[in-house]
Parts: C-alpha cells; sequence; structure tokens
C-alpha cells in the first residue's frame, strides 16, 4: 500500500480519536477463576529450561487457560506436552525489538508454525513505523498475516506502547487492521514499560470490532487483570497466571 495513502487513512483517524476518543472502561467483576479463559500462560526468559517449559504447560492444563506463550524454541515441545488438550500454543517473531529484516521474520513465523505453534506474536519495526515508514511496516505485517493465516492460524502484533506517541500508537493499529491482523498487543514485557489502560482503550476504539486487543507487560496481580479487560482487553498475557487465579 502507498505511504502516501497509509498517511491519509492514518491522520483520519487521529482526528476520529481526538473527536471521539473517551476513555471509559466497563465495570466487569471477574472471579480469578474466571479469568483464566482470558491468560496466555508467558514463559519467555532467556534462561527459561525445558523443565519450566513443561512445567507451565501443566499448569495451563490443569488451571484452564487459553494458551501458553513460550519462545520459539520451545514450540515443538509445548506442542507434545500439550497434544490432546485444549490449549493453545503462543510463540514469538522478531522478540523482542522487532528489528528483524521481514525475510527473516518470515522464516521464524513459518517455522514456528511447522513446529505446532496455534498463535504467532509479532514485534513490528518500531524503528520504521517511527520514521513514518508507513508502507515498509505494513508490508512486514501482511506478509506474516498472510503466511499466519494461510495455516489457518492467528497473528497478533505488539506495538510496544512504552515507545511509542499516541500519534504513532494510532498508527501502528491502523496499520495493522488494514493488513489483516487478529490481534494488536501492547507490550513485550521487555521494554520500559508495561501495559496501560488507556492505552488498552484507545487500540480497541481504534482496532475496531473485528480485531482483539492483547494487554501485557506488568500485570501480575487480579485487579490490574481486571482492569485491562474492563478497558478492553480480550486477552491477557502474564507470567503471574498462577497467582492470579488463586486470589
Amino acid at each position: 500500500m502507498e505511504v502516501q495513502k497509509l498517511k491519509n487513512l492514518i491522520e483520519s483517524e487521529i482526528q476520529k480519536v481526538n473527536e471521539s476518543f473517551v476513555f471509559k472502561p466497563r465495570s466487569l467483576s471477574l472471579l480469578p477463576k474466571e479469568l483464566a479463559k482470558y491468560i496466555d500462560h508467558t514463559l519467555l526468559k532467556a534462561y527459561a529450561t525445558p523443565k519450566e517449559i513443561e512445567k507451565i504447560c501443566a499448569e495451563a492444563v490443569e488451571n484452564e487457560f487459553y494458551a501458553v506463550c513460550v519462545n520459539p524454541t520451545y514450540v515443538s515441545l509445548a506442542k507434545d506436552k500439550l497434544k490432546g488438550t485444549k490449549v493453545k500454543i503462543g510463540t514469538v517473531i522478531g522478540f523482542p525489538l522487532g528489528a528483524n529484516t521481514i525475510e527473516t521474520k518470515m522464516f521464524e513465523a513459518q517455522n514456528a508454525l511447522e513446529n505446532g505453534a496455534d498463535e504467532l506474536d509479532m514485534v513490528l519495526n518500531i524503528g520504521r513505523l517511527k520514521a513514518s515508514e508507513f508502507d515498509y511496516v505494513y508490508k512486514e505485517i501482511s506478509s506474516i498475516a498472510d503466511l499466519t493465516h494461510k495455516s489457518k492460524k492467528l497473528l497478533k502484533v505488539i506495538i510496544e506502547t512504552c515507545y511509542l506517541t499516541k500519534e504513532e500508537k494510532i498508527a501502528s493499529v491502523v496499520i495493522s487492521r488494514l493488513a489483516g491482523v487478529d490481534f494488536v498487543k501492547t507490550s513485550t514485557g521487555f521494554g520500559t514499560d508495561g501495559a496501560k489502560e488507556e492505552d488498552v482503550a484507545l487500540m480497541k476504539f481504534v482496532a475496531g470490532p473485528n480485531i482483539k486487543v492483547k494487554a501485557s507487560g506488568g500485570i501480575r496481580d487480579l485487579e490490574t487483570a481486571i482492569k485491562m479487560i474492563n478497558a478492553g482487553a480480550d486477552r491477557i498475557g502474564t507470567s503471574s497466571g498462577i497467582s492470579i487465579v488463586k486470589e
């Protein structure tokens, strides 16, 4: 898609946000166990071991979490441990910086899908976005989206809100929407900050009814998780899922 067309669409959405967006969270009341269906039980530390991956897979089954989210090297292990269960397998692409080439991300995505991933959480190219190279960002996201959807799997795009201005947050969601993603996601959990209620609500407003929002980064307790859901999150990424559902 031409960069000028993208810029025009983004400017139109910024104007719409400025005129119409109001942060007005819902007031849902959820029991800890009811949150399980929202949770991607996550372990992305550099030093995560196979035994720890096996442990979070067992925890996900026991607590009926929606998915696990693991580094690509452990997708096949998670696939084996979760065989015959309802728990989905998520992994990360271009993580955590997003600065890989499109070709590298494509290879990584294809490899993850072949190894059994159900959902890909891809970090967009933050530097290119901030440089207003919107055509590059669109090409990157749409390429991964097409590849993922050919396998009938889901793509989440991590926009890393802590590094973006309000206008850049809007731009990233507009481009993701046009590229046909399934989710937009707040954070890697490795940046300078994590999910914020206002960002979740803004992303939900711009994404529209057909794209979901995943809140992640710094969600460590029941209160915060519920706040994110009330702000509009459809999924919660957290390494604290066990403590949240046990509160």
